[in-house]
């Protein structure tokens, strides 16, 4: 069975409406935080979440 988690609202903490599993890749997804309302870009890979760098 893989491993699965929630992803987290980087801004707020909170949990979002996304899950990810161990063979997840994201490339500037935009993660909405039903919490905070706000929208980020994130970048998923290998279940480590960071903030895409906008250009």
């Amino acid at each position: 069975m893989s491993k699965q988690q929630w992803i987290l609202c980087p801004v707020c903490g909170n949990k979002t409406r996304t899950k990810i599993q161990e063979d997840t890749e994201m490339k500037n997804f935009p993660l909405y935080c039903p919490k905070c309302k706000q929208e980020t870009l994130i970048n998923v890979q290998d279940m480590k979440i960071t903030l895409a760098v906008s250009k």
